[in-house]
């Protein structure tokens, strides 16, 4: 899987950096003759894309293969690493929230993105 962003310059579409560029031609490489690739593209704003919550499903479905969890399971250690979720009392009952990722900003997404990162290095898997 490829994600990165692009900048808009002179009407044409361009990389926003040298990292980017890198990432998407090591993508092209792994590419099969014949393999078709799924392509979306949103205007990035302060609210969490489409594209990022995209990515971290994609890798947690990946990290949960790879480790044997249920995808449920792996989405709420994400969502834990990433600080996402918090302790709420209800009638004397305590219990553990975790914040919806449709429901992020960017940045707790960029959090969420590099706790999958995090969680996949420890664990010796390469995400894709």
């Amino acid at each position: 899987m490829f994600s990165g962003f692009l900048v808009k310059k002179n009407s044409k579409m361009g990389y926003s950096n040298r990292k980017d560029k890198l990432l998407y031609d090591l993508f092209i490489d792994k590419i099969k003759e014949g393999e078709e690739v799924e392509i979306f593209m949103c205007i990035k704003g302060k609210k969490g894309s489409p594209a990022q919550i995209a990515k971290i499903h994609a890798s947690i479905r990946e990290m949960a293969g790879e480790l044997g969890f249920p995808f449920d399971d792996m989405k709420l250690i994400v969502k834990e690493k990433a600080g996402l979720c918090y302790e709420v009392e209800d009638e004397g009952h305590k219990r553990i929230i975790c914040k919806s990722f449709g429901d992020c900003s960017n940045t707790e997404l960029t959090l969420a993105i590099e706790a999958c990162n995090e969680i996949a290095a420890d664990n010796g898997i390469i995400l894709g």
